[in-house]
């Protein structure tokens, strides 16, 4: 087999283990070619390079098109000159003049090589954007690998991705080849190749786990209907099923507390929170403050705010440690709370007192 057919046949062999078409890399090395062979001509020439793919022949030729009077003979063909090559050639037309240029052999496999390279490259980048930025959005999972100053630097298999501060959980501790779950925030094509943006803390992450524990969630049987979270403490699930036979809050939860003890271990002890949804906002605000038991709700329409009183013993757990409770139940369900005692309320007249009857009221109400 001569030189040119090995070239032939390594370039096939690695467009096909590549991905890369087999047009684009002749294309290429083509381009690549003109550009190198113009300089053993004048500026003004008009070079054409062709390789046969099948063979691997590479034809170098001088296009000039067909006048009465050469002016440039770099561009220029005289008719009957023209005519010599094929007499159908006219006034107007461009002939392809073959042409050798000096050390052409040396240039074009150092040319080649040059493009190939580059080629795998770029089809290397685009194959790993390819693959990640169909994971955007997604649950994946990585190795911690190291720290690098403030990042934790996780192996996603054929690239690496750094986990910023803000999106690492507080107090959690990475230690190589650790196995973690991240979301995928963003995939970038860059220079260098696509640069994937990861997280820990992102409230879509909790989101994701559930959908891979839970059947029902993955199917849509369960919508999960809000998320508010702190990282790294706690997180509140609202959640919804349109099927009466289908209990949201029990299949999320699991039998005995099986699947979602899985994600709580995922995440490291972040307490999970699974309340019911209802288009209600007394319900679904009584529900978002749990595990506080509720004893009324005046809500607000219009100012989106409303008022909620808890037995005197449980205050403190409605409000929780640093309103973490109580600001977590807002954000869940897009609410301003104000949370007061029972004790508080009465004194202060916080609420009307048939509010107690009619919140009870509610709850011997069908919730379509």
């Amino acid at each position: 087999m001569n030189q040119d057919a090995e070239l032939i046949e390594a370039l096939k062999e690695i467009s096909r283990d590549k991905g890369i078409d087999q047009s684009v890399i002749f294309e290429a090395i083509e381009t690549s070619l003109v550009t190198a062979c113009k300089k053993n001509f004048s500026p003004s020439s008009n070079i054409k390079v062709v390789i046969d793919q099948d063979l691997g022949k590479v034809q170098v030729y001088l296009q000039k098109t067909v006048v009465e009077d050469v002016v440039d003979p770099n561009i220029d063909i005289g008719l009957d000159d023209a005519k010599k090559v094929n007499v159908r050639y006219g006034l107007g037309d461009i002939v392809d003049v073959p042409v050798t240029p000096r050390d052409f052999g040396r240039v074009s496999a150092q040319t080649a090589k040059q493009v190939v390279v580059q080629k795998f490259r770029e089809a290397e980048r685009e194959i790993l954007y390819n693959e990640f930025s169909a994971k955007e959005r997604d649950v994946i999972t990585g190795l911690v690998q190291r720290r690098d100053r403030k990042n934790i630097i996780i192996s996603l298999g054929k690239l690496d991705a750094a986990l910023g501060p803000s999106d690492q959980i507080p107090n959690e501790e990475y230690n190589f080849q650790d196995r973690i779950k991240v979301y995928v925030t963003e995939v970038k094509q860059t220079p260098k190749g696509p640069q994937v943006s990861v997280s820990r803390t992102h409230p879509e992450l909790v989101k994701r786990l559930f959908e891979q524990e839970v059947p029902e969630v993955y199917v849509g049987l369960v919508e999960i209907k809000s998320i508010s979270r702190e990282a790294g403490s706690r997180t509140k699930v609202a959640v919804h099923s349109k099927n009466p036979n289908v209990d949201p809050v029990g299949a999320c939860v699991g039998q005995n507390g099986y699947r979602v003890n899985v994600i709580v271990s995922e995440l490291k002890g972040e307490k999970i929170d699974i309340v019911l949804w209802s288009r209600v906002p007394e319900k679904y605000i009584a529900a978002a403050l749990s595990p506080s038991e509720v004893m009324a709700v005046v809500a607000n329409p219009e100012k989106m705010s409303a008022k909620i009183v808890v037995p005197d013993y449980q205050l403190s757990l409605a409000i929780g440690k640093g309103g973490q409770n109580a600001k977590l139940a807002a954000k869940l369900t897009g609410w301003r709370i104000d949370i007061k005692s029972l004790s508080q309320a009465r004194a202060t007249e916080f609420i009307p007192e048939d509010a107690y009857a009619r919140y009870n009221h509610l709850y011997q109400e069908d919730d379509d």
